[in-house]
């Protein structure tokens, strides 16, 4: 298997900055989906795939006509994984909505604890990255926390599960083809679009909604705005998931989890207790072991 060019140095910390920004957007998303509570699930997985595909092809299309596309078409293996990436991420969201208005905020806050995990053993077994000695330190105390934190559940996590290895897989295909991060986002988008677009237009014919169900402008101006919400902070993973080690995605990605998990308690008011805050103790250790680590060894 060819594996991508080693980015520059530059590149890499260019990187390492959009990711971290990147999941301090999706640490703070739950919040804005909580807005639409009025409006089903269902309705706002189709109205984020439609508006975020709108957004994304039509800025591909204005900047470069259809030179994105034929990008994408050259490179044999390049459309397939989109499309198979494509059904991974709308897993993702779907699971994700559903859950946040369902009240499992925490929930899915253990399942993107899980996920940075997921992606370091992907990034190790599959792209055979290799970890030091104080990074294998760092993952076996994070494991340690998602561990404590899953039994203290008292049941299988499966949404957590579910959001872990969905996104897991989807960086994974991300990292292994070199297309254009805002290329790949829109033929992602337009793998979904359809589905997405005969959903709400069923819907719109007495099925229980539509594609404006009548929930108020307030709510119709949130879900076309849900486009952006979900276009841009993919757009920066992307960006920067192909510039820095699956690895350090991994760990990157326990920012999300924690900012979701404090909304969880303090905005959400879901149970906290002693229990829980151990294992996140013990998973913010491993942050910190992890990304010390990392910088301190980081030559100028």
């Amino acid at each position: 298997m060819n594996l991508p060019v080693q980015p520059s140095l530059q590149e890499q910390r260019r990187g390492f900055a959009v990711t971290a920004f990147t999941f301090t957007l999706w640490g703070l998303v739950p919040m804005y989906w909580h807005l639409l509570h009025a409006v089903p699930s269902l309705q706002i997985i189709a109205h984020r795939i439609i508006w975020s595909t709108l957004l994304v092809v039509g800025w591909l299309l204005l900047s470069s006509g259809t030179r994105w596309w034929k990008t994408i078409l050259a490179q044999p293996r390049a459309l397939p994984t989109l499309a198979v990436s494509s059904l991974a991420i709308g897993f993702n969201w779907g699971l994700y909505i559903w859950a946040i208005n369902a009240g499992h905020v925490i929930e899915t806050s253990l399942g993107y604890f899980i996920n940075p995990l997921v992606s370091v053993v992907l990034g190790v077994a599959v792209l055979k990255e290799r970890l030091r000695g104080l990074q294998w330190l760092a993952v076996a105390c994070a494991a340690a926390g998602v561990a404590w934190l899953t039994v203290d559940a008292g049941t299988p996590p499966w949404i957590a599960l579910g959001l872990a290895c969905s996104f897991g897989l989807y960086g994974l295909l991300r990292k292994m083809i070199a297309v254009d991060p805002v290329a790949g986002l829109g033929v992602e988008s337009l793998c979904l679009f359809l589905p997405a677009l005969g959903f709400a237009l069923w819907s719109e014919n007495g099925h229980g909604g539509g594609f404006f169900g009548g929930w108020g402008w307030r709510n119709d101006a949130l879900l076309i705005l849900g486009g952006a919400v979900t276009a841009l902070p993919l757009i920066g993973f992307a960006y920067g998931v192909k510039r820095i080690p699956l690895s350090l995605v991994g760990i990157l990605q326990y920012i999300a989890p924690s900012l979701v998990l404090l909304l969880g308690v303090f905005f959400f008011h879901e149970a906290f207790d002693t229990a829980r805050a151990v294992g996140f103790a013990a998973i913010w250790a491993g942050l910190l072991l992890f990304v010390g680590d990392s910088l301190w060894r980081r030559t100028p």
